[in-house]
């Protein structure tokens, strides 16, 4: 397992867990791409004009983030993103990335499939540790709910949102239930669904929705391989009130979101990913991340003493990973 340490392996999260030995792994904490919402830059685009940006530049606002303020850096948001062919050029998208499917269907199965792999490679006290967001059915017509989010489809009454919510039976601006829709997919399939952990963000993305409250929670799922499996309660046991004795921790968490400047904005919260990987893993211990972005578990995980797996799909960001993660790692040698 030596050349599996402390290594971030470019390429299809898919086909590079099935490079791995079974029962490598100890802990998985990992964030995986949420569905409909973002396009993280990895698509080749076949045909077409090899200078339109494959996205509704209509789209653009500076009013909201929602309604896409900040729609270069965030690569395009719902529904201007062109999932499978560019409106615009008639390009087709080439991509392995996760998230863009056309149904929730699709997305679910895809997690199931990818999640089948984590667990082989888990050990039998393993656990997975997964955050996950949610999004809404289009809105469309005049619809003018800023604080939506889309499945990508345009306005076209044969393909819009009518044709779309009778094959799946949502209605426009439903919440989609992406996270219990994955849960629950997991543990059908083998996983124990052990907990649903609250992430509370005290600085949530801001929203002017004005029929809902804005949204500021998303989920950790704590599952595990096995009925019996490693957790550690102590290693993240809350001060009681008298400041002296100490008590489990509970299933909410407060904090707030953290970007890293050199990444993409949706960064893994270093203090979301500290209490999974102190329960769910001891010292020396791997703790794998199949979506690792700009390396945050890695980091952690160093700064814990344990090691690490990453697999990211973004050659870019592979490369700002291992940028920031190169002073620790000359740290972690000396452990």
């Amino acid at each position: 397992m030596e050349n599996y340490t402390n290594v971030i392996l470019n390429g299809n999260s898919l086909e590079l867990l099935k490079t791995l030995p079974d029962q490598c792994v100890q802990t998985c904490i990992t964030s995986p791409p949420y569905w409909g919402l973002r396009d993280y830059g990895t698509a080749t685009w076949i045909g077409g004009d090899k200078n339109c940006t494959h996205r509704r530049e209509s789209k653009k606002s500076d009013k909201t983030i929602t309604g896409h303020k900040n729609f270069t850096e965030m690569l395009g948001v719902g529904d201007a993103i062109y999932k499978n062919v560019c409106n615009r050029c008639g390009a087709v998208r080439k991509d392995d990335q996760l998230g863009l499917e056309e149904t929730p269907e699709q997305y679910v199965e895809n997690m199931v499939l990818l999640f089948r792999e984590v667990r082989r490679v888990l050990k039998d006290d393993g656990t997975l540790w997964l955050n996950l967001g949610d999004s809404y059915a289009r809105v469309g017509g005049d619809n003018r709910d800023a604080g939506r989010h889309w499945d990508g489809r345009e306005n076209n009454p044969n393909t819009s949102h009518n044709r779309y919510a009778s094959d799946i039976g949502l209605k426009p601006k439903d919440l989609v239930g992406i996270p219990w829709r994955v849960a629950f997919a997991l543990q059908a399939d083998g996983w124990y669904l052990r907990q649903d952990i609250i992430w509370h963000k005290t600085n949530p993305m801001p929203e002017s929705v004005m029929d809902r409250c804005t949204k500021s929670h998303e989920y950790m799922f704590l599952l595990s391989k096995s009925m019996k499996y490693y957790y550690d309660y102590e290693a993240i046991a809350e001060k009681s009130d008298d400041a002296i004795s100490k008590i489990n921790k509970r299933s909410v968490w407060v904090m707030p979101t953290k970007p890293y400047h050199k990444a993409h904005f949706a960064v893994f919260p270093e203090n979301l990913i500290k209490p999974c990987i102190l329960a769910g893993s001891a010292k020396d211990d791997i703790v794998l991340d199949p979506f690792f972005g700009s390396g945050t578990t890695g980091l952690v995980a160093l700064r814990s003493r344990r090691r690490f797996i990453g697999i990211e799909l973004n050659p870019d960001y592979v490369a700002i990973a291992e940028s920031r993660l190169r002073p620790y790692l000359k740290q972690h040698e000396l452990f």
